[in-house]
């Protein structure tokens, strides 16, 4: 495929012209960089008799219109997942099944259970990914530039282990009250600058239970 190793454990496969991920990547690699080429489909390798080692993906900077994560299950040992600078309109994780007692989540199936940090910067969201609580240990979320206009009441419904958000420089102009209310382990930032914020300040500090975490509301419509 014209990779490389690049230490013991490190597959580069950056800039080398792949549109694939090749199909010769070896299970024992722990880091994989395939930033800068022309992908257009990810198809993840099954899991075969071995366990894939591999933690850290970088598919950065490539073509990726779609994705569907429900086909990485082979990849059950990933902690970060870089998908930056794409076009990504469409990131599909699954949606949790629908609860049958009043508030109470529908039971979830996890998905990529080891990861960590989800970047899908600069791409062109319109909203926040579906399912995002199929990913339980999900700990770092990076949405900023894409196109997304609102966060809704269940867009992080079963994401206990969120620590820090990141929605800068979208098109947000309206955030559900709730949407925050049981992200119990928010505590770096929670980042929204520029955006177009029209809800109520002193409605939205609360929501975000500012006295907690540190939030970045500047380059707003006030």
């Amino acid at each position: 495929s014209g990779c490389w190793w690049a230490g013991e454990l490190w597959l580069n496969c950056s800039l080398t012209g792949v549109s694939a991920l090749p199909e010769d990547m070896p299970q024992t690699a722990v880091t994989a960089d395939l930033s800068y080429n022309t992908i257009k489909t990810v198809l993840c390798p099954e899991g075969g008799k071995e366990e894939w080692m591999l933690k850290h993906l970088n598919l950065s900077h490539n073509l990726i219109s779609e994705l569907t994560l429900t086909t990485c299950r082979s990849f059950s040992g990933l902690e970060t997942l870089n998908l930056d600078g794409n076009a990504i309109h469409t990131l599909t994780l699954g949606i949790p099944t629908p609860a049958h007692e009043p508030n109470k989540h529908g039971k979830v199936d996890c998905l990529l259970p080891a990861l960590k940090v989800l970047s899908v910067e600069g791409n062109k969201l319109s909203r926040v990914p579906r399912g995002l609580g199929l990913l339980q240990s999900l700990q770092t979320l990076h949405l900023t530039s894409n196109g997304i206009r609102q966060i809704e009441l269940n867009d992080f419904q079963n994401c206990s282990q969120l620590r820090d958000i990141n929605l800068g420089k979208n098109k947000i102009t309206a955030i559900h009250l709730d949407a925050f209310r049981d992200l119990h382990k928010l505590q770096v930032v929670v980042d929204l600058r520029d955006n177009a914020l029209a809800t109520p300040l002193p409605q939205l500090l609360i929501a975000l239970n500012f006295f907690q975490l540190e939030v970045d509301l500047s380059g707003n419509a006030w």
